[in-house]
Order: C-alpha cells, then sequence, then structure tokens
C-alpha cells in the first residue's frame, strides 16, 4: 500500500524549521547512530560485500533507512491536515452541536481538536509528536503508523548485526584461565585482515549503538501496537479516551442511553482502509465522515458537549495564596514540588497570589484546569471544598464530582447559553497545590 497520505510541495519547505528542536534531533540521531554503525559493522568485520550474503545484507539496510526516513519525514512535512480558519458547517443549524475555538476562529469540526503547539484545529487529531514535532491525524496517520513499524523492524535487523559482529569478533579473543577470562583484542578474526581493526572503540561503538536499537525496537513497537489496535476500530487516542469517559459518565448517572461510537465501519478491514490506502490519500476530507448505520454525523460532538458540561459542574474553583512562576521545576516551592513535577510538555501558567484557577481534574500533587480572567464565568456553580484536603493527603486523583442534580442543570444551561466561550479566554495549564500554595475558596 501507498506509504503517503498526500505529497510534500514546494511551500511545505518552510516547515523545515520543525527540525529545529529536541524530539527530531534525537530521533534522527538514533537513525543515523544505528544504521551507520550497522553498515560499518557488516561491510568490516561481520559480513563483507564481496559475499552474496554480505551484498543483499548491505541492500537490505540501505533499503530500511531509506523507507523510515521517507515515512518520517513525509508525516513531519505533509502533516496532519487543519481545519481551515474560520470554518463553519454549511448548514447553520448544526452549529449548535459544535464546539467552537476562540483562537482559530472556527467551529471544530467532528474529530478535529485544537493543538496549542500547532495553534490550529488538526483535522482527526491523535496526537502531538514531539519526535517530529508535529501533530498525527487525518493526513499523515498512515505515515505515522508506517514509520512506527518499520523503525522496530530495522533496528531489530541492526541488533542482530550488533550482536554478531561482537560475537564473532570475540570468540577467538577469549581465553579462559583457572579464575581469570582474558579478552586479546589485539588478535585478528577475520583472513584477510580488515582495514579498521575491531578495537575497544569498535566495540564500546558498537555496544551502544545495540543499547539504541534495543530500546527503539521495544518503545517504537509498543506504540505501533497501541496505533493498529486504535486504526482497527477506526479511533484515535482522542476518540478512544472520549468513548471511555461516555461510558463512565452514562454509568455515574444511571443515565438510560448507549453511547455507540459512530465511526467505526464494523469490520477491521474497512475500518483499516479508512486510514490505509493503495493511493495513499486517506479516505474523506477531513471534515466530514462515513458513519456507521443508527448514528449520525455528530454523534461524537454531542457527546464531547455533554463531557464539556459535567467537566465544568465537577470542577472546583481555588485561589492562589502565593506567587508561582510557571517553572517546570520550581525549587523555591519545597523538594516535593520540585520531584513531583509531571513529566510533560503541558504549559504552566505564571500566577499572583489573589488569583483564581478552575480546577477538573488532578494528578497526585498537580492539578489541571483553566485560569479564570472573567469571574462571571464561574458565577452560580458549586465549589467542593473535600478535594482539597483529599489531593494534600495524598490520595490518587479522581474526577472532580459532583451532584446529578448540578450535572443535568448544567447541561440544560450549556444548551440555553450556546457552547461559545466567549466572555472567558480559556489558558490550559498546570499548577503545583503545594500546601503554601492554594487554598479552596
Amino acid at each position: 500500500m501507498g506509504s503517503s497520505c498526500s505529497v510534500i510541495k514546494f511551500e511545505n519547505l518552510q516547515e523545515l524549521k520543525r527540525l529545529c528542536h529536541w524530539g527530531p534531533i534525537i530521533a534522527l540521531g538514533v537513525i543515523a547512530i544505528c544504521s551507520m554503525m550497522a553498515m560499518i559493522d557488516s561491510v568490516l568485520w561481520y559480513w563483507p560485500l564481496h559475499t552474496t550474503g554480505g551484498s543483499v545484507n548491505f541492500i537490505m539496510l540501505i533499503n530500511w533507512t531509506v523507507m523510515i526516513l521517507y515515512n518520517y519525514f513525509n508525516a513531519m512535512f505533509v502533516g496532519p491536515g487543519f481545519v481551515p480558519l474560520g470554518w463553519k458547517p454549511e448548514n447553520s443549524q448544526d452549529c449548535m452541536y459544535l464546539q467552537y475555538c476562540q483562537v482559530c476562529q472556527a467551529y471544530k469540526a467532528p474529530r478535529s481538536h485544537h493543538c496549542r503547539k500547532c495553534n490550529r484545529c488538526v483535522m482527526k487529531m491523535d496526537h502531538h509528536c514531539p519526535w517530529m514535532n508535529n501533530c498525527c491525524g487525518h493526513q499523515n496517520h498512515a505515515s505515522f503508523t508506517l514509520f512506527l513499524l518499520l523503525a522496530p523492524l530495522g533496528c531489530s535487523h541492526a541488533a542482530f548485526i550488533f550482536v554478531m559482529t561482537m560475537y564473532t569478533q570475540l570468540y577467538d579473543r577469549l581465553s579462559f584461565g583457572w579464575n581469570t577470562v582474558k579478552i586479546d583484542m589485539s588478535a585478528a578474526r577475520r583472513d584477510p585482515l580488515p582495514v579498521i581493526p575491531f578495537g575497544l572503540a569498535a566495540f564500546a561503538a558498537t555496544l551502544f549503538a545495540l543499547g539504541l536499537a534495543l530500546g527503539t525496537t521495544i518503545a517504537v513497537g509498543m506504540l505501533f501496537f497501541i496505533q493498529m489496535k486504535i486504526i482497527l476500530r477506526n479511533q484515535t487516542s482522542i476518540e478512544s479516551w472520549i468513548e471511555e469517559k461516555a461510558k463512565d459518565r452514562i454509568q455515574y448517572y444511571q443515565l438510560d442511553e448507549v453511547f455507540v461510537f459512530p465511526y467505526d465501519m464494523g469490520s477491521r478491514w474497512k475500518n483499516f482502509k479508512q486510514v490505509f490506502t493503495w493511493s495513499g490519500v486517506p479516505e474523506g476530507d477531513g471534515l466530514e465522515w462515513p458513519i456507521r448505520e443508527g448514528c449520525q454525523q455528530y454523534s461524537l460532538t454531542i457527546e464531547q458537549l455533554k463531557q464539556k458540561a459535567d467537566k465544568r459542574v465537577r470542577s472546583v474553583r481555588y485561589k492562589a495564596i502565593e506567587d508561582y512562576s510557571g517553572a517546570c521545576c520550581p525549587l523555591n516551592k519545597g523538594l516535593r514540588t520540585f520531584f513531583t513535577s509531571p513529566c510533560t510538555e503541558e504549559p504552566r501558567v505564571r500566577l499572583r497570589k489573589g488569583e483564581l484557577v478552575l480546577a477538573t481534574r488532578g494528578l497526585r500533587y498537580w492539578l489541571y484546569g483553566d485560569k479564570i480572567l472573567d469571574e462571571s464565568f464561574t458565577e452560580g456553580m458549586k465549589h467542593g471544598r473535600g478535594c482539597l484536603k483529599d489531593k494534600m493527603a495524598g490520595s490518587n486523583s479522581k474526577p472532580l464530582k459532583n451532584n446529578k442534580q448540578s450535572h443535568i442543570t448544567c447541561i440544560r444551561r450549556a444548551k440555553e447559553q450556546g457552547t461559545s466561550l466567549s466572555n472567558k479566554k480559556k489558558l490550559l495549564m498546570y499548577f503545583s497545590i503545594a500546601l503554601t500554595s492554594v487554598r479552596s475558596l
């Protein structure tokens, strides 16, 4: 099947700046080290080119490198596809089923989500990948998944070369004494002698490359398994989370409804063909999608609106009692705050004493929520006082919950007021809930 979702055009060359990021630098560095060391080990010390097997092996190594880099750069530079700025559905009445993005000044098309890193609404967004410094979405989902497949395969081949090189070079150099094992690195293993002898530096470089290859095979292989699992259900990582929350919401409030994921085509093969096509172009335009029988185009977005309303009614308001600089690992807040900082690229918003925050969920020591710039947004909301005590006691994080009546009231209010939050500038952030930093209102 085609390994690309689109064609890299001339105007995409401005995307070269995406390479200036720690993710692509590390990813390309690992690819370069593993591929170059595998070729060097093969030609010099394990499988010379004058043999048939050595020639085939060398061609396979080059082929792995080319295919891996092609799909990597294709996923990076083609991009996921973005919802046009100012987009809205053709039927104005459908706007009530969609969320509005204040940044893009557009309604969020079904399956799209706003990425704060790309600063755009992404079509069928799966996640923002730091290793390619771009989002995985509608147009590059196939290339990204093929990269996740090819990288472990190529690294497995390279790891085999590394292991066999060290084995063949060290086997005849070992000498066993009564209580000792000696390695004579000056002894030659192959006749004729290689141009560059296999010394300690070569051994250390090969061992280092072996560690990178094995680590990449395991880590990226697991990511490929996760991606294929959701692709065969025609989902994204975000949609899988939305479906899970939908079931939890229905169970918690004991509602007489069943959530059916609308984009599951009924068979794994049909779902597979939604991403991988012979032409290399994914199905659909990224704005409208084929749906299963019994669902409508906005079934998922309606569920998202319900979850947004549910999240709002579960929210708890806090006030900062100390300034917070927004640093990732603030030393001035104590060692516990420093060492328990979450490993994420999410921004931390600077807080001043007396500013309000609206927490929607939390980890053990950190909360995730919004900085309130317009206090009228939270008028009439119920605020829990027990959550802060539980979290300070060190309990595991769970969604902040209120009663069922509040949930129903909030859904009704959301229908009356619409979904556009024009009176509130949303700033997603993490902030510490150390004992000296935050108190509940």
